[in-house]
């Protein structure tokens, strides 16, 4: 996948993030979990279009793994949000897949920049 389809990608996630949020009622654990998740998705596609702008292969390293710590976070939400039954998983499996996905990729990409150590 070419990096630009990835910055897609990872915009279109946290998009889709950012409609769940809205969706989301409006108790106390649910505004919680609205603002970490919101922000963690966010994160997912602004770093790794940092990491497409990176000076040095350091650095694009460093960042895919801002990156890979995010989606998992993000996906930690999901999981929160599963869990304590504010939505139906069945609402939120579809973004848990693309947020396994995305830490499969970003995994990937860092091994293949490492020289495939880790």
């Amino acid at each position: 996948m070419g990096s630009e389809n990835l910055q897609i990608r990872t915009k279109t996630f946290a998009l889709r993030i950012l409609k769940l949020v809205e969706a989301l009622s409006e108790g106390r654990s649910s505004r919680i979990f609205a603002n970490q998740i919101g922000r963690c998705a966010c994160s997912v596609a602004a770093n790794y279009r940092a990491a497409c702008r990176a000076k040095s292969k350091a650095d694009f390293i460093a960042k895919l793994g801002i990156v890979e710590e995010e989606a998992d976070e993000t996906l930690f939400w999901l999981e929160m949000i599963r869990d304590a039954e504010i939505m139906k998983s069945e609402k939120l499996e579809p973004l848990m897949e693309e947020a396994n996905e995305l830490i499969a990729i970003t995994v990937s990409s860092i091994n293949t920049a490492r020289g495939g150590k880790r």
